[in-house]
């Protein structure tokens, strides 16, 4: 097999074998300490432009399973595409067995042209990554290639849908704003009787017919998505609900007029602990982001209203008065706990009130 070098910002070189697309790539090391769901961790657009670094033992025994379609979307994927730059394992079976394997990973890996590195102390790697935080890194094939970091392009721009879709035929009719959603969102919200309009991360859905408002996950700075925080800050001035989740959490505070700040390593995990402000109630959660809001900074009409247990920052924002709120987790968690899926039920049951009071 080919041999590989994954080399870190401060001079960290680490050889190993190659498998996957043998090329060379450029991106953010970041890693997840999930246990399994890699292939809806590799489609996730929120790890666009990363180099991934998986924790668990070994990756790839039960290989990727075969497209299937629910609604015109993916049964089991978070997009259409693999969007991580590169993937670092312990690890890596090449027998796999699943009753549901279309394909082996390194397969589907040279399918994107991603490539991937294993026979790596990931855990030992970790360690590394949580004391000196993200760094940038490559993954060194044939040719070198410079040092990139993925969070001043426009990550966003480049994983949002182009167009407007819709799906449902539902009694509630939602705007989802495309920052790179993942799939396990539109099946939550098509599973709970909605008409879901999907548009682009910048477009002007103030000009649409809607009954609730909801802003997607994604990857990146979201102080690069100016547009959709200008609409935003828009509909923020009416009463109709808005629900956010992760990248949309940090639009909706940038929004209310807070800050957001990045993290030393990001949350990514299925298993991270969460409180809800005013509560003793905890949630076992699924994360992947960067970026944090400041709740220092927010308006006094805006409470936090959930906060990571692990290292007390905000997880998620509401309103004192409205509507709004929403989560720096996943609540549609896919792979992961789905212990907050209810927040969908809440979020449509504000719709449905909203509705109602103004019918009168």
């Amino acid at each position: 097999m080919n041999q590989v070098k994954l080399i870190l910002e401060d001079g960290t070189c680490i050889e190993g074998t190659s498998f996957g697309a043998h090329t060379s790539v450029a991106g953010e090391v970041v890693f997840s300490t999930a246990m399994t769901g890699y292939p809806e961790n590799l489609t996730d657009p929120s790890f666009a432009g990363q180099i991934l670094v998986l924790t668990t033992p070994m990756v790839g025994n039960y290989g990727v399973p075969g497209e299937e379609l629910y609604e015109s979307i993916s049964k089991i994927f978070e997009s259409d595409k693999i969007h991580i730059a590169g993937l670092v394992v312990n690890y890596y079976s090449e027998e796999h067995s699943h009753w549901n394997a279309a394909k082996s990973l390194g397969d589907w890996l040279k399918e994107y042209n991603i490539p991937g590195i294993f026979n790596v102390d990931t855990r030992r790697l970790t360690k590394q990554l949580r004391e000196k935080g993200a760094m940038l890194g490559k993954l060194v094939a044939a040719e070198d290639v410079p040092f990139h970091d993925p969070n001043l392009d426009h990550l966003v721009a480049q994983v949002s849908r182009p167009g407007v879709q819709r799906y449902g035929t539902g009694q509630h009719k939602i705007v989802l704003v495309d920052c790179g959603t993942k799939t396990n969102i539109l099946r939550c919200f098509l599973e709970r009787d909605v008409e879901l309009i999907r548009v682009p991360w910048d477009y002007d859905f103030t000009q649409l017919d809607y009954d609730g408002l909801f802003l997607s996950n994604g990857p990146g700075d979201p102080k690069m998505c100016a547009a959709t925080i200008a609409h935003l800050q828009t509909a923020l001035q009416q009463d109709k609900p808005i629900f956010g989740i992760c990248l949309g959490s940090q639009l909706m505070g940038l929004a209310a007029g807070g800050d957001t700040f990045k993290l030393k390593y990001g949350h990514r995990s299925h298993n991270q602990p969460v409180k809800r402000t005013g509560t003793r109630r905890c949630y076992i959660t699924s994360q992947n982001h960067g970026f944090a809001v400041d709740p220092a900074t927010l308006p006094a009409e805006w409470t936090v209203l959930f906060e990571n247990l692990n290292d007390g920052t905000c997880e998620g924002i509401q309103h004192t008065s409205k509507p709004f709120f929403s989560t720096q987790f996943h609540p549609e968690a896919a792979g992961g706990p789905q212990d907050t899926e209810f927040l969908f039920d809440d979020f449509l049951t504000a719709v449905g009130k909203y509705k109602a009071d103004n019918q009168k």
